[in-house]
């Protein structure tokens, strides 16, 4: 059935989530709803780069060694615009540049992002629906020592350098959940998983949009995180230093604290043992380290057998009298 799963995810640790969750289930039973605050306008281009590393990953055409983009990339365009001195801070590789072409005309055209994504999906051969969280701009503004940086400039042009202050979303508030995003959400009934993406960068953007959190409390499905942090380390990424500069513990503790009131278990690796008791809901430790696609099936597999352990206290809990509050009232 279709959205009998459904992962939360920004770009590539939880794209190999997604992928291996896609491996686990059939065809049709999982749909990811992904991050769309890093998007910016670029050489006249529209740029989503979360979803395109997910609709690579999940081809199979993302390119591995470098973790972004496709495989087997060429870069005569980049090389082509350094000659003439245009703008080279963000790379754009040729067989990359199809994507955000064909992505600029359609929306363009008059076009939403979801029927795009839709139509790049199946063009990709990918069965899973792929869901940006909203079909309106948001945009992730991070406020640092240098000033307001919006993502793409603190994270490539600035290379995550200046010193995190806080972090915001810009039009998140005038925004409106798509019915896609609220079907995907509604149809869960096996498991709602939120990769181990970066917690403020990737997954507070999603559940920033109106009416998102409130469903996700809502919805019947048990609801997991895996933890980004392995080790008082991430995995990928700048989560630990923008934790850190952000005055927060770089624990597992903070990221069931971060996620308190949403999740009904968390996935953590089994490294941080020692971290089970101070964590207030049902933890699962186990290797959370996808370096193969054998790791990201396997961790997949735990992930859907925890939530399954975790199913009938959470269908309790949603259908035990009280107020309803979300998007299905």
């Amino acid at each position: 059935m279709m959205g009998s799963v459904l992962a939360l995810c920004g770009g590539v640790g939880g794209a190999k989530l997604a992928l291996g969750l896609l491996r686990a289930l059939g065809p049709d039973e999982l749909t990811v709803i992904v991050n769309t605050g890093d998007d910016f306008d670029h050489l006249g281009l529209r740029i989503s780069p979360d979803i395109d590393t997910v609709l690579y990953t999940l081809a199979g055409v993302a390119d591995e060694e470098r973790g972004w983009g496709r495989a087997d990339e060429t870069w005569n365009f980049m090389s082509s615009l350094r000659q003439l001195g245009g703008e080279t801070w963000f790379q754009l590789g040729d067989r990359d540049l199809a994507m955000h072409v064909e992505r600029t005309k359609y929306l363009r055209g008059g076009g939403i992002l979801t029927d795009f994504v839709g139509q790049a999906a199946r063009h990709l051969g990918i069965a899973a629906q792929i869901l940006p969280m909203t079909d309106e701009e948001v945009r992730t503004i991070v406020e640092t020592d240098h000033g307001a940086l919006e993502f793409q400039h603190y994270f490539v042009e600035h290379r995550c350098r200046p010193q995190v202050r806080s972090l915001w979303f810009a039009g998140a508030s005038r925004t409106r959940v798509s019915a896609a995003v609220s079907r995907a959400i509604f149809d869960a009934s096996r498991a709602i998983v939120i990769c181990p993406s970066n917690p403020y960068l990737s997954i507070d953007p999603i559940l920033s949009i109106p009416g998102v959190r409130a469903s996700l409390k809502e919805a019947i499905a048990p609801v997991i995180a895996v933890s980004p942090i392995v080790g008082g380390h991430a995995v990928k990424g700048p989560t630990a230093k923008i934790m850190r500069e952000l005055g927060i513990e770089v624990s597992n503790v903070s990221i069931a604290a971060h996620y308190h009131g949403l999740i009904d278990g968390l996935i953590i690796d089994a490294v941080d043992n020692d971290q089970v008791r101070e964590i207030a809901v049902p933890v699962h430790s186990t290797g959370t380290l996808m370096q193969s696609l054998e790791d990201r099936v396997r961790l997949a597999d735990e992930v859907l057998a925890f939530a399954g352990a975790l199913a009938i206290p959470r269908l309790e809990r949603v259908l035990s009298p009280g107020p309803s509050v979300g998007l299905f009232a």
